[in-house]
Formats: structure tokens, sequence, C-alpha cells
């Protein structure tokens, strides 16, 4: 990433099990193939937990440690307990991130970032799109009508990627 380019945000939206990760996961190697440096960033539920109980870490943690760094040869993972505090914010946490080219957001559908919202009109919820102006295009496994945004199919990765890349003005190699 150069230095003078700023880290462009892009955001997944979608109700519960309308397959925001699968495609993430499915995006993250078509977008770096072009060359692209790329990080994700999920949202979870309340309740998530990395840490095992009894292991070293969650030990420190639940000794009373504000943050605890994990760290091997391969990676490490800082947690960061909020003890009380309030959930940061979006922005707050992208602070917190190293710069890249694209950082894809999971999650987060009230942010005020651009997205694509991934519909599978089979759950029965309603489109986020039509109360969300954030939201730029939608994917989905079925056809959607009346709909003024791009629509994608949902397993269409290569154009997903490439409106991505449009969208967020990176040239891919």
């Amino acid at each position: 990433m150069s230095a003078a380019k700023a880290m462009q945000i892009f955001g997944l939206a979608g109700w519960s099990g309308s397959g925001k990760t699968t495609l993430v996961t499915r995006l993250v190697p078509e977008l770096t193939r072009h060359n692209l440096t790329v990080s994700t960033m999920k949202h979870a539920h309340h309740s998530f937990d990395l840490d095992q109980p009894g292991k070293d870490s969650w030990r420190h943690r639940q000794a009373g440690a504000s943050e605890v760094m994990i760290a091997s040869e391969r990676r490490w993972a800082l947690i960061h307990e909020h003890r009380g505090a309030p959930e940061p914010t979006l922005e707050s946490l992208i602070r917190q991130m190293t710069p890249v080219d694209l950082l894809l957001v999971e999650g987060w559908k009230r942010g005020n970032h651009p997205k694509l919202e991934v519909h599978r009109p089979a759950l029965g919820k309603p489109l986020l799109c039509r109360d969300d102006p954030h939201i730029v295009a939608v994917a989905s496994d079925a056809p959607v009508s009346g709909l003024a945004l791009p629509l994608f199919a949902l397993d269409d990765v290569a154009a997903i990627a490439g409106f991505i890349l449009e969208h967020c003005r990176l040239k891919a190699a």
C-alpha cells in the first residue's frame, strides 16, 4: 500500500445466515490475486470468545488484565477487555488495524461506509438497502425485482470483486 493512498473500507451487510462470511472468504483470494493487500474485520455477537478456559491467556484475563497479547512465530492476537466500557465504534477499531489497500468489514450493517448487501429471499427477511443509503449494491441467490442498485448473483465472486475494485477506485494488477 502506498503511503499517500488511504485505506479503502468496504462492507458486507445482511441478515444472519445470508452468506456474508462465505462471500468474504471467497472475495479475499479473488482480491489478493490482483496484488492488493486485504484485511477483514467481523462484527461478532456479544458472547464470542476466542480464548479458552484454562489457557494461560484466559487466566491472565480472569486475573483482571485489560489487554492480553498472545504471540508466536506464526501470528499474534491482542485481546482487549471492555470491562464495562461501551462497545468501541467501527471507526475506533479501524484505527487499530494496520493500513492495507482494502479493509472488508463484515457486519456493522448500520455503519456509514459503502456496503454490499448479501440477501437470500428464502430467509424471509426484508432488504436492508431499502432503508440504508450506504448500501451500493446487492448480491442475491435469487432474482430481486424493483431494485435501483447493481444486482449480482451471490456466487459471481469475480463480478462482485470487480465492482468493489471499481467502487473503491483500486487498480487491479
